[in-house]
């Protein structure tokens, strides 16, 4: 049935949202309504593949299920493409959205518009989409429809007279969403007597299969036993087999068809050829052009990750090698600390992509992970003219070598009630913020637009800003490029040792409250020796802060009786040299305890 259907009855489209505003669920009731899964088969979230992604109720990465539905005796087919809600995870997004001609924009009609549906929708409108305004969860009790479509239009500025209301978890409305669908997302354009022109907007590895490459064929066709050329690498490949992509089990296929969307499986043994934004075309007759105007993956934060048992390097290296198979966007290398070990630099999108990958790595490869403090990219032009990238604290020149230390600054678009407002901007200007701008939506809820050092929000933002608003404020952000700023590094000296891990980058003016900050809480979780320890916060080699974890009391005058005090007084003064010899050569180890709890200072 599918090979007869005509390209002007294909429809191509992705759904976006705020997180937790219900795509996942939506996307299961059009699969059931199109019978493409049978009711045997169905579970939630079927599109969701990881146990993470179930466990939390988050999609962590885009799929795609290709749906055949029948109205008045025609045949369509709906390509639907569901993604990812949360701002980490904006580059499936931007993916996702390359490959359609239409979203659907989903709002929770009892909370509204929030920051990450603003963001998705300026990524559509660049792309030049349909956008189908959709309020799901009309059956709650507090749903308020009408309050919601005006919010969008005030908000975002999108024409509502033609919206859909449904119940994802009911299924009211979706029959009539897909009717809107066929009618109002336009079909794929595309000369399918021109060459081959397909863009690569997914890959992953198979163990059976190989390297895999979901692709939107714009121009042409990919047939089956053809040879197709990767367009950047110029690496020609024979197609083996092709498959449309269905939820349970791709459906295999001879030819992938203008403005269909598959699946090419080409036997690769690594993702490497198959870099995603890439164009795919015919090895005899190559097109000229490559697709454009698509953003690659590319990570923001930084942090080091360690075996907690330093003889499973190699074991950690191989995992790392392997989910990298199917998320091209960790980055790692090796590299060493002296008070965790051997471990790798590992980049990654967020601080929930970082949360992902570690319990990831802990649970499919059964490792025990530690993670140093998160850190973004900073450049560091220095005396010479030479401008370097800096991923670790603690590779930051010295002083006098450095002009200039550029840090990257993010775009912040906070929705919040408008009771919160004072302490959100309290929090921002905490953070080095700049406001740029603050509207007011409706009387409940404002808009504020803030540029803020990226290197604020890495730790703790998210979580401040939530408890200061209840958890009604949302918060997305996009990068905007390096600004010069007055940042100094912090050293953590242990017993007059630097603890390597623990350096990080601060702004001047806040270095000696951090530092302060820091030792006292080593004080309470680095254990008493039986020595004196000194633990020191300095920038260089001025020390800015300064404590002493107490020694182990050993009552040496036990044994006296009584008799002349001079007894007494030989015996400390013997126990006080003892203590000064093994200050000298004792060392002491941070504990993992201690250190993971730094981790979490403000």
């Amino acid at each position: 049935m599918a090979k007869d259907i005509p390209q002007a009855n294909i429809r191509n489209f992705s759904i976006i949202a705020h997180i937790d505003h219900g795509k996942s669920t939506l996307a299961d009731r059009i699969i059931q309504e199109c019978s493409a899964v049978s009711d045997r088969k169905m579970s939630a979230q079927v599109m969701d593949t990881m146990d993470i992604e179930k466990e939390r109720g988050i999609t962590i990465k885009a799929q795609s299920v290709r749906l055949n539905y029948e109205r008045d005796g025609e045949h369509y087919i709906l390509n639907l493409i569901d993604t990812p809600g949360h701002v980490d995870f904006s580059y499936e997004v931007s993916r996702s959205l390359a490959s359609s001609e239409g979203a659907l924009l989903i709002i929770d009609a009892a909370q509204g518009v929030e920051a990450q549906t603003i963001a998705s929708v300026y990524i559509a409108l660049e792309n030049d989409l349909e956008l189908v305004p959709v309020v799901n969860k009309i059956d709650l009790p507090a749903a308020d429809p009408d309050k919601v479509l005006m919010e969008v239009e005030e908000a975002i500025g999108l024409d509502c007279t033609e919206h859909s209301l449904v119940s994802a978890k009911t299924g009211e409305g979706v029959p009539e969403l897909i009717d809107a669908i066929v009618d109002r997302i336009p079909a794929p354009t595309g000369d399918e007597n021109a060459s081959c022109k397909a863009l690569i907007y997914d890959s992953w590895f198979d163990n059976y299969l190989g390297a895999l490459a979901l692709v939107r064929v714009y121009d042409g066709n990919i047939e089956k036993g053809k040879k197709i050329q990767i367009m950047s690498t110029k690496e020609e490949h024979v197609v083996l087999d092709l498959m449309y992509p269905n939820p349970i089990a791709p459906i295999k296929t001879s030819k992938i068809k203008t403005g269909e969307i598959g699946i090419v499986v080409t036997g690769q043994k690594t993702v490497d050829g198959l870099q995603v934004g890439d164009t795919i075309t015919d090895a005899s007759n190559p097109t000229a052009e490559i697709i454009d105007g698509f953003a690659p993956a590319k990570p923001f934060v930084f942090a080091g990750i360690y075996p907690i048992e330093t003889d499973k390097f190699e074991e950690l290296r191989d995992a790392l090698n392997k989910l990298k198979l199917n998320d091209s966007s960790i980055s790692f290398e090796p590299e060493s600390s002296l008070a965790l070990g051997s471990g790798f630099r590992t980049g990654f999108l967020g601080l929930l992509h970082m949360e992902v990958i570690k319990e990831r790595l802990e649970r499919e490869f059964n490792l025990e992970l530690i993670a140093s403090a998160p850190t973004v990219v900073y450049e560091v032009e220095q005396n010479n003219g030479e401008r370097i990238e800096i991923q670790n604290p603690f590779d930051l020149p010295e002083a006098q070598k450095i002009k200039d230390i550029y840090e990257p600054y993010i775009k912040a678009t906070i929705l919040t009630p408008t009771e919160f407002l004072g302490n959100i901007i309290k929090l921002l200007n905490d953070r080095r913020g700049l406001q740029i701008k603050m509207d007011y939506i409706n009387e409940e809820r404002v808009l504020l637009e803030y540029d803020v050092p990226m290197n604020e929000i890495v730790m703790d933002f998210y979580d401040k800003l939530k408890s200061t608003s209840k958890g009604y404020a949302s918060f997305d952000y996009e990068p905007i490029g390096f600004r010069v700023g007055k940042l100094v590094k912090l050293d953590i000296k242990v017993a007059g040792e630097v603890v390597d891990a623990l350096s990080i980058i601060v702004p001047e003016e806040k270095a000696r409250t951090k530092g302060l900050a820091f030792v006292q809480n080593l004080k309470e979780l680095i254990p008493r020796q039986l020595f004196e320890v000194a633990i020191q916060a300095s920038i260089g080699n001025n020390v800015i802060a300064r404590t002493n974890v107490k020694s182990m009391g050993k009552n040496v005058t036990a044994k006296c009786y009584g008799g002349d005090i001079t007894r007494k007084r030989k015996l400390l003064d013997k126990q006080k040299a003892g203590k000064k010899r093994m200050k000298a050569i004792g060392s002491v180890n941070v504990p993992q305890e201690a250190f993971m709890a730094v981790l979490k200072l403000d």
